[in-house]
């Protein structure tokens, strides 16, 4: 039987040092090209550490079986199992109970499952949906959708184009009475900005206005407390944060869950069904029909003890360090330009190079065991209107290193001799 309690406290060193917690992460310890991989694709998805990969092969091995289902004793751990996890979320995000946590596929199915589920309820045409400009194609085309089904209309917040940052001074004559929702990004997955949640929920909140805020990029990188983010809705997904693929969370305000209709039928998320009608359990269950990501669910557990071994503040100061290295040693190469702000910002460092295009420097570093990522980093419309089509990008995490910087450097300076 997995106790709940026996994966809350990884073996992590009582000192925040990177190297160190590079080793508890085994897919990191292989060469690509004959180099030792530096992987600095993180804000696509993380790796994994013992910890998870153990709980996950411990749980498949001893305790599989589908929960809420059955009064067998696999069934029954499996289920304290799942349930512990969902507990645990709710204290990692700091929600008022569990019953506010439902677990989705990732963000995109929570941010869909928004939009289904309260949007087509609550939205009629001549209402609005705000966005920021920054989003991400998961945090956009769901809304896309709800306004052609509703009749809704979308408007976005400006970009200073030149400072390359939200205009968030104009909210407020912005927030007319026909907003319903805003929803925004917590930490730009293109600019690297973090945005000012608390006080644009605040500014939202005083107007009426509900708020979705996406977390993706954000959750396993700053701490994360939605009674003073204030918002109503947030969602993350479990394989940024150094958890499984396919588990991802929304959670909601429990009085705005309690006012939604489920997005989809079937098992688990009845309470009766007959030939003709159906009534739906209570949230969390409504919104997690069918068989759930049970194994995904325990394994993220793992991953958000793990970070909070480490600790998230201590986390947030030694990203921040190591980002202003990198944009230091990255904007002293000639022709290399960073995006975003140098202010409030995180470790995504999406950048050009004058002469080189993305997807050729990102294979030239990928010949060298450096992981990057080019293109338009699902965010077509914000590189559209900064005039770019593709950019390289860099994204760290908590095994990164100053050494990984320094092989980033050297590569993209060895690519500015190679393509000249």
């Amino acid at each position: 039987m997995i106790d709940p309690r026996s994966i809350e406290a990884p073996t992590t060193p009582p000192r925040f040092d990177p190297a160190v917690l590079r080793r508890q992460f085994p897919a990191l310890d292989q060469t690509v090209h004959g180099h030792p991989l530096v992987y600095l694709d993180n804000a696509a998805t993380t790796h994994k550490p013992q910890q998870v990969i153990r709980t996950l092969t411990r749980f498949y091995e001893r305790d599989n079986a589908n929960v809420h289902r059955a009064i067998h004793e696999l069934a029954e751990r499996s289920t304290i199992a799942f349930e512990a996890a969902r507990a645990r979320v709710a204290r990692f995000l700091k929600a008022k109970e569990p019953a506010e946590i439902v677990f989705t596929r990732g963000t995109t199915e929570a941010i869909n499952l928004v939009a289904q589920s309260w949007g087509r309820r609550q939205l009629r045409a001549g209402d609005q949906i705000l966005l920021s400009p920054l989003e991400h194609h998961s945090n956009l085309v769901p809304w896309q959708m709800l306004c052609r089904q509703t009749g809704a209309e979308l408007r976005f917040l400006p970009l200073d184009r030149s400072a390359q940052e939200v205009r968030w001074d104009q909210l407020v004559s912005l927030l007319t009475p026909q907003v319903k929702l805003l929803a925004f990004t917590h930490l730009s997955n293109v600019l690297g900005t973090v945005s000012p949640v608390s006080e644009v929920c605040a500014v939202a909140r005083a107007r009426g206005v509900v708020t979705l805020v996406d977390a993706a990029q954000s959750a396993g990188h700053l701490p994360l407390d939605v009674q003073d983010l204030n918002c109503d809705f947030l969602a993350f997904s479990g394989h940024k944060v150094y958890g499984p693929t396919g588990i991802g969370v929304l959670y909601g305000r429990k009085e705005r869950l309690l006012t939604m209709d489920p997005w989809q039928g079937g098992g688990e998320m009845i309470e009766n069904v007959s030939w003709l009608d159906s009534t739906f359990a209570p949230p969390p269950q409504r919104f997690e029909a069918g068989t759930p990501a049970i194994a995904e669910a325990i394994g993220l557990h793992a991953a958000l003890d793990f970070l909070d071994q480490i600790g998230r503040p201590s986390l947030e100061r030694q990203e921040r360090e190591l980002t202003h290295l990198a944009l230091e040693q990255l904007e002293a190469l000639p022709g290399l330009r960073v995006l975003g702000s140098r202010e409030n910002r995180s470790g995504v460092l999406s950048f050009t190079l004058e002469g080189v295009h993305a997807h050729d420097l990102v294979t030239f570093a990928n010949e060298r065991g450096i992981a990057l990522r080019s293109g338009h980093h699902c965010a077509q419309p914000l590189l559209s209107e900064l005039g770019l089509s593709s950019v390289a990008r860099a994204s760290l995490a908590l095994y990164n290193t100053p050494q990984d910087i320094d092989r980033l450097v050297s590569a993209t300076r060895e690519a500015l001799t190679f393509f000249a």
